[in-house]
Formats: C-alpha cells, sequence, structure tokens
C-alpha cells in the first residue's frame, strides 16, 4: 500500500543538458516554452455517443567547497509512524575530504558538490516525503568501470549511496536520509546490441522506456512494461505528466487557475528508466497481459556494494542453474546493488487493437466484470477501472461530458478477427452485470483520444483541487477479493469530506486512491493519513501485500513494528553503512 504526497505547483528548477549540472544554478537560463501547436480540424466519423463525440475528431485526423549535508533541516533524528509530515529520519554522516578528492581524480567535471545540484537530487521531484539530510556528492559515471570506482571508494570510507535513474517515482526514492554520494545514471544510455531474432535488447540503466520503444519500433517490436511516467517541464516547475494533460494549474507562476495545454507549456522531459523500473519491479496498465518487470528481465549486471560485479545470467530464456540472483535484485531498490545493465525480453507489436469502454451504476458491478472478464479466459491487454469521482475530474479537466459513474477500459489485441471476437465477449459479460453504453474503437486516433481519458487521470483529479496536494495508495488485492476491497474502501473514502477519487488496474486486483487535502489544514492531513491506513488494515485482513515506498510500512504492520517502513528501509543497513544502497525510478 503505497503512501505518496504530490502538489502539483512544487517549485523545481528546469532540467538541463548534463554538461550543465556542473556549473551554479544561477549561472543557468531556462529555453523557452515551445509555441503551441496547431489542432487537428474536426470532421465526422463513425457515430458514437454523444458525451464520446469527442472521439470523433481524433478517428479524423491521421569549483565549490565541501559543505556537507547542510539541508537546512535539523539533522537530529525525526518522523515516526504516527508522524504525518513523512519525513524519514537519518544519521549524519561524515564524509572525508581524501573521498572526495579520489572522486575528484576519477571524474573531474563529470561530479558536483553544488548545493543547488545535491538538493535538487535530494529531493523527491513528485513526492513531499522528505529527508533530514541531502546528498554531499552527486557523481555522473558513464560506465560499469566508473560505477565500480564509486562504490569501491564508497565502501572504503564507509560513505552511503544513493542511486538515481528518471527520479520519476512518486514514493520518495530519490531521498538520501544518510547524506553520501548520488550516482546519476544518466550518461549511461547506451543500447548495446538487438538480438531481432531473439525478441531481446541489452541496454545501459539510464536508457528510457519511451526512447527504448521509440527506437525499437521500426523492427515491429516493443517492450511491453507501460508505467506510463514522463516528467514535463512547466515553466519552472518539474512534475510526472503522462500522454499529455490539460487541467488546471495554480502557483506563484500562475497566479490564478489556468488551463494547462501540454503543446503550449510542456517541455519533453525524461521519463522512468530501465534500471530504475529494475530496482523498483515496476508494472502498469500492461501488466495484466505480459507481467511485470520481473518477468521481462532476462538478465541483468550489478555492482555489489564491495564494488563486486555480478551478472545473472546469459541470455537464454530458461536457466534452472543455480540461484535466480535477477529475481533477487529486481524489486530491491538498490539496496543489494547498482544496476550497470539489463538485457530485457521484447514483445511483437500487435496488428491490431480495440479500446473500449463501459459504464455502470456501481464500482462493485465494475470490479465484478473486470473479474469476470479475466476468470472467462479473455486475453486482455489493459483492463482500467475509474470511479464517478474520477470521471467528474476528467469532465472538469478537459471539459468532456462522459456520464460521471463508475467506468470500465479495455483494451485487447491480436488480429483484426480477434480483436473484435474478445470485445463482442466482454460487452456480453457488461451486459450481465448492469453494463451500459458500451462503445468501442478502432481507429488509431480515436484509440490514443480515449485511452488519454485513463493516463490523464491523475492530473484531472488536481482540477478539482488546484491547490491541494495529492496523498497516493497504491494496494494490490487477489483478483477474487478485488470488488470486496474497493467496495469496503470506497464507503469510507465517500463518507470522508476529502475528495477521493479511485482508478484500478482491474485486471491484476491493483488500485490506486488519490486523497486531495489541503497542506496547511493539520485535520486535513491526518484525515489523509487515517484513510489511508484504513486500506492498509483492510487488505492485510485479506492476507494480502502493498507496493512500493508504502508496502514498507505495510511489512511494518505484518510485522508490528513501530518504524515507518521507509524510515526502516533506509535504517536497514546501520551495521554496514556499505550497504545502504537505493535506485530510484
Amino acid at each position: 500500500m503505497a503512501t505518496s504526497l504530490l502538489h502539483l505547483s512544487r517549485p523545481r528548477r528546469a532540467l538541463l543538458p548534463i554538461s550543465s549540472l556542473r556549473l551554479p544554478l544561477s549561472t543557468q537560463s531556462h529555453a523557452p516554452s515551445p509555441s503551441p501547436s496547431t489542432s487537428p480540424t474536426p470532421s465526422s466519423a463513425r457515430r458514437l455517443p454523444h458525451f464520446l463525440s469527442f472521439l470523433a475528431a481524433a478517428a479524423a485526423t491521421g569549483g565549490a567547497t565541501v559543505a556537507l549535508c547542510d539541508s537546512g533541516l535539523d539533522h537530529h533524528r525525526v518522523g515516526g509512524k504516527d508522524s504525518a509530515d513523512l519525513v524519514v529520519r537519518g544519521e549524519r554522516k561524515h564524509v572525508p575530504q581524501e573521498f572526495i578528492d579520489e572522486l575528484a581524480t576519477f571524474f573531474g567535471d563529470n561530479m558536483t558538490l553544488d548545493y543547488e545540484e545535491r538538493s535538487f537530487h535530494g529531493t523527491p521531484q513528485n513526492s513531499f516525503h522528505k529527508a533530514v539530510n541531502v546528498p554531499d556528492v552527486v557523481v555522473f559515471p558513464s560506465s560499469q568501470d566508473e560505477v565500480q570506482k564509486i562504490v569501491m571508494a564508497c565502501n572504503k570510507y564507509k560513505v552511503p549511496i544513493v542511486p538515481y535513474g528518471g527520479a520519476t517515482s512518486i514514493e520518495g526514492h530519490t531521498l538520501a536520509p544518510h547524506g553520501g554520494v548520488c550516482i546519476d545514471m544518466t550518461l549511461m544510455k547506451k543500447i548495446k546490441s538487438l538480438n531481432v531474432e531473439d525478441m531481446d535488447v541489452v541496454v545501459e540503466p539510464g536508457v528510457g522506456w519511451i526512447e527504448l520503444n521509440e527506437y525499437l519500433k521500426p523492427y515491429g517490436l516493443f517492450f511491453p512494461l507501460d508505467p506510463g511516467k514522463n516528467l514535463a517541464i512547466v515553466s519552472n516547475s518539474i512534475f510526472t505528466c503522462f500522454d499529455g494533460f490539460k487541467c488546471m494549474f495554480s502557483s506563484h507562476y500562475h497566479s490564478v487557475e489556468t488551463p494547462i495545454e501540454p503543446s503550449s507549456y510542456l517541455e519533453d522531459g525524461p521519463g522512468a528508466t530501465i534500471g530504475g523500473m529494475c530496482a523498483t519491479r515496476c508494472s502498469g496498465s500492461l501488466a495484466v497481459r505480459y507481467g511485470t518487470m520481473r518477468d521481462n528481465v532476462i538478465n541483468l549486471r550489478a555492482v555489489l556494494p564491495n564494488g563486486d560485479v555480478v551478472k545473472t545470467g546469459n541470455r537464454a530464456r530458461k536457466s534452472a542453474a543455480g540461484y535466480d540472483l535477477a529475481r533477487l535484485i529486481i524489486g530491491s531498490e538498490g539496496t543489494l546493488g547498482v544496476i550497470t545493465e539489463v538485457t530485457l525480453r521484447l514483445q511483437k507489436l500487435p496488428s491490431h487493437s480495440v479500446v473500449a469502454m463501459c459504464n455502470f451504476k456501481t464500482i462493485k458491478d465494475a470490479a465484478d466484470v473486470a473479474i469476470a472478464t479475466m476468470l472467462s479466459g479473455i486475453q486482455v491487454s489493459r483492463v482500467e477501472l475509474l470511479d464517478e469521482v474520477q470521471i467528474k475530474a476528467i469532465n472538469m479537466a478537459n471539459g468532456k461530458t462522459l456520464p460521471e459513474v463508475p467506468t470500465l477500459m479495455f483494451e485487447f489485441i491480436g488480429t483484426e478477427a480477434y480483436a473484435l471476437e474478445q470485445t463482442l465477449l466482454v460487452q456480453k459479460i457488461a451486459n450481465k452485470h448492469h453494463g451500459s453504453d458500451f462503445v468501442f474503437v478502432e481507429e488509431p486516433d480515436a484509440k490514443a483520444e480515449l485511452w488519454k481519458i485513463r493516463k490523464e487521470a491523475l492530473w484531472a483529479g488536481f482540477a478539482m483541487k488546484p491547490d491541494h496536494e495529492a496523498m497516493i495508495t497504491d494496494v494490490c488485492v487477489p483478483l477474487s477479493r478485488l470488488a470486496e476491497c474497493i467496495s469496503t474502501s470506497k464507503r469510507l473514502l465517500d463518507a470522508s469530506p476529502l475528495t477521493c477519487l479511485v482508478i484500478a488496474h482491474a485486471g491484476d486486483g491493483n488500485f490506486h486512491t488519490i486523497i486531495l487535502f489541503d497542506p496547511s489544514q493539520d485535520d486535513q492531513r491526518k484525515e489523509a493519513e487515517r484513510l489511508n491506513h484504513f486500506m492498509v488494515d483492510t487488505a492485510l485482513s485479506m492476507e494480502v501485500p502493498g507496493e512500493g515506498v508504502g508496502h514498507r510500512v505495510t511489512q511494518d504492520d505484518e510485522k508490528n513494528k513501530d518504524r515507518v517502513g521507509s524510515q526502516q528501509h533506509h535504517e536497514s543497513g546501520k551495521a554496514d553503512p556499505t550497504s545502504r544502497l537505493h535506485m530510484t525510478l
């Protein structure tokens, strides 16, 4: 049950080219925002219900001094399981000058002691988790050998390590509560080899999943994980976005609530990287069809805390020899090593797909249809659920007129005949559970427009409460308990004075709650915490785990311990500082 805090208006400096990262912040200038793009001219298309008329148009378009851990926060230990501040406690550790000098001989300009840069790397870009310290130094290796040098130096001087990927995680993974070294993997972004006939690819950890799929597209292949996370830059603010969104945004950059159009405000930013996706064992909407990161990695290389390099296997798809070390490292969140190379399993691009949507009177009916669809053996690639509050947010943010009721979205892939057959079978299932307004589209632009409803769900939520933060929960239950768990949680959420939205990867029993609250109101923050703990306890009563940084909280609850999970995670290496490794998405 991952608990995350987001605030759309949190100020951030814009991402800069890697060569600029060693310059003092005051010497850097921001690139101008791109000009608005021309909107496509709408025209008629196949007949659709009035509330989906927007699809018709889409279908018709084809030298610093060392200042250690000077974060400005008190260095004493703070936080606790019942704290609503979400401050990760840590112990400031002295980093010797000899260590800094040794790194400088290896990396020269590819390291920085600039406080602005260290603070940027040590402060989550999409989370309000905090740490009492920031990294003492940020290093940018360009090869596995350089990663080894960093880790061996850290082992020698007993300095904590925080590897750093695309920084799109909303779970506070970029925190450095003990200070130490932040290893930014940005420069390690080579695609080392593509084996089309074997349907695998070998990449470095800094490669983004979006860029990788662009590279693979001409070969008719794709990497099937879809974490849906990439960064967008709005003026001097930076935050996670999806394929584009339109929402209400309010901050000191915009004194009034203003609709934001991606074409006029957003610059492209990096997305989740392969190394971080491995370290956090990410999944996404396609996991119901293709599995999670664990199922799509053939082998990997990692630098262990003592500097040794381990390769977990070869490119063969099967092996019964020895320990399955790849699955051990995947999901370890960097605590076992720094990932330096990954061999990924690829899939063939589907020849045809259909996207469908259906409305329901109750969220239980919608969940029941998701369960019945999976039990029927129909091979869906996505099954996503949005509650009526989420649909209302989408209507507010995008000017749509969707019925504000629980809604299921599906994607079917395969040949044209097969995808259509599966679509009609699901329509029959939906009709048996009081489904209505079942529609499906096959035109590429119409599919993309319809699917944006789900991809923009989080940001649409901020249109309802532009000045609020969002606490995001992540609950995963056995599929047979999904309807019960969502219904139980929904009754409490609806009774709360806070605005709460539910979205779910319903095909594999995973759902999120977006709890919006005013950060200046202590009672609202405590209410958000209460709702989160309720859902954790509800899921635990079903004997199931949680996901993300919040799953550490769940593990604590299971073990009846008194510490916040993320704190326990960071403290787990207390006896051996070299085990303090933490890879980020």
